[in-house]
């Protein structure tokens, strides 16, 4: 469950209390990947846990509607379901942010071994890097069992270091300016599309198929081993900008999968981007390639 707190002051006071818009919506980065991915019409399965509570089975019912077959899921009593609270300041900026994750450690390596046949079948994987580590290295392990391509999203500062290791081993990594440069050891400092490509790049040259870092408003920088490049963003008021990576990464994930070259894959990418942005919520519920071809044009 994520809440957005909008706050109407331009600067948030502290010791009393703010007006404020409250947006509660269903998120969760890899729930949020999964959901997009299901409304652009690919096949979909998530494993990750929720609580036994009215908001983890509000989740699940709502994710399984959109398309994703959360069979897979776990439910537990032993933590609520995980909660992400976000406080915006009147430019929707984050300003303050709280999580509560403590029901992930209950996807061990245990739990993934018991729904491996799942991995023989994939695809392609994603996870995000909320998992814990020894849950990570067996990803990896399943993964190059079955030789599935995995996929990432660095999620934070502090989780991004959980993925130093396995840089060379990933097809696609989705990340931010800060994480990438946790990602590059602090040797490059991403402030500009023009070191965001040369972080890109670096992580190529560590490894990783595919790199994608997402500048907010000064749009996307990529790269493989054969292109690189910046994409400016589409200008855009902004409602709510929680999930609106997800549907940057999802996106261009859903173009590569489907035989898009990455140049048009990455636009597409921002079209999702962009229209997240003016949804009240993580994921737009009328999501469509054609949706997103149009807002190209636009």
């Amino acid at each position: 469950m994520e809440i957005n707190i909008s706050c109407s002051n331009r600067t948030i006071k502290p010791h009393i209390s703010n007006p404020a818009e409250i947006r509660p919506s269903f998120g969760g980065v890899a729930r949020n990947i999964a959901e997009n991915l299901a409304r652009l019409g690919q096949n979909t399965m998530l494993i990750s846990v929720v609580g036994r509570d009215a908001i983890g089975k509000q989740l699940l019912e709502y994710t399984s509607d959109a398309g994703v077959d959360t069979s897979s899921c776990l439910v537990t009593s032993e933590f609520n379901t995980a909660s992400y609270l976000a406080i915006l300041d009147s430019e929707r900026k984050l300003q303050f942010a709280l999580d509560d994750m403590r029901l992930i450690c209950h996807l061990t390596p245990d739990y993934l071994n018991e729904h491996k046949s799942l991995f023989e079948q994939a695809g392609v994987i994603f996870f995000d890097a909320n998992l814990s580590s020894i849950s990570i290295r067996h990803i990896f392990h399943l993964a190059h069992k079955h030789n599935i391509p995995v996929c990432t999203d660095s999620t934070s500062n502090s989780q991004a270091k959980k993925l130093l290791p396995y840089l060379s081993r990933l097809f696609l990594l989705s990340t931010n300016p800060v994480e990438a440069g946790v990602l590059c050891e602090d040797q490059i400092e991403v402030t500009s599309p023009q070191t965001g490509i040369e972080a890109a790049r670096h992580l190529v040259a560590q490894g990783v198929s595919i790199v994608i870092i997402s500048l907010g408003e000064y749009g996307v920088c990529y790269a493989n081993s054969e292109t690189s490049g910046h994409i400016p963003a589409v200008r855009t008021p902004t409602l709510d900008p929680t999930g609106a990576g997800d549907a940057l990464t999802a996106t261009v994930l859903f173009g590569l999968l489907n035989n898009i070259e990455l140049d048009e894959a990455v636009r597409l990418g921002i079209s999702a981007y962009s229209l997240t942005l003016r949804h009240s919520g993580a994921v737009l519920n009328d999501l469509s390639l054609e949706k997103l071809y149009n807002e190209q044009v636009l």
